[in-house]
């Protein structure tokens, strides 16, 4: 038997047990960066695919993530950012919060695959932007499972 047949079955194998990435299903409400993230993603993979030899073993996974960053692309919904002071949190405002023990946050509500806490990017599904969204400077928002937060500023962008 031919060492490429042994190496093109072990990739087939090595794909057959490689679960797709799950894909949520809220809607895929993006900002302009976020796309381009997402945008980033697909042309990176086709490029490391295209690149990729038939028999290397990581083919299937960069398939796999192809096909997830492309079913998001196909999904994204642009969503407009505020160009004046909003009233209220929103989809791609950024919140200033106070915890109970005084503690401060700053947080942009942006889309799922932005979402990056510890950089201040809150996915709009975390349960603590969902508490948010809709909240209005000074109120009191209560957070399930965790100590209420009181809203200190809404502003546009970063």
């Amino acid at each position: 038997m031919s060492r490429a047949f042994v190496s093109e079955e072990a990739a087939e194998a090595n794909a057959a047990v490689l679960p797709e990435r799950p894909v949520s299903t809220h809607p895929n409400l993006v900002t302009p960066n976020g796309l381009k993230l997402i945008e980033d993603q697909v042309s990176r993979l086709q490029g490391l695919l295209a690149a990729a030899a038939q028999d290397d073993l990581d083919r299937p996974r960069l398939a796999r993530d192809l096909r997830y960053w492309q079913a998001r692309r196909a999904s994204a919904r642009l969503m407009d950012a505020p160009t004046a002071p909003p009233e209220e949190v929103a989809f791609g405002t950024t919140v200033a919060i106070r915890k109970a023990n005084g503690e401060a946050g700053r947080y942009r509500i942006v889309g799922e695959d932005e979402a990056d806490p510890a950089k201040g990017l809150l996915g709009w599904t975390a349960p603590l932007a969902q508490a948010l969204l809709g909240a209005r400077m000074g109120e009191v928002v209560e957070v399930p499972g965790r100590p209420a937060v009181t809203v200190e500023a809404i502003g546009v962008g970063d």
